[in-house]
């Protein structure tokens, strides 16, 4: 089942980047709008997934994991923390 396509978009490009997508667009068979849309779409999800993930080497991660089970000294904060009441009751 086919999607109603009902928002309109819009992109100013130069010559030879209309031709290449032109070009592009007839090779896979499709319209222009098709092949702009099916392009963007791919790329826009590959963004918004690596927008979820953190990216490092991995010697970087093995010293952050080890960092977590290392005290802070944070006089100040754990004063303050102090002063908090309990949510929880031992």
């Amino acid at each position: 089942m086919a999607t109603t396509m009902t928002k309109r978009f819009e992109a100013r490009v130069d010559e030879v980047t209309d031709e290449l997508i032109t070009k592009a667009a007839e090779l896979l068979h499709v319209t222009k709008s098709a092949f702009v849309t099916s392009a963007a779409r791919a790329e826009a999800e590959k963004v918004v997934a690596r927008a979820d993930v953190t990216l490092m080497a991995p010697d970087v991660f093995d010293a952050l994991v080890a960092s977590l089970d290392v005290p802070d000294e944070a006089p100040e904060l754990a004063e303050k923390l102090s002063k908090l009441p309990r949510l929880i009751s031992r």
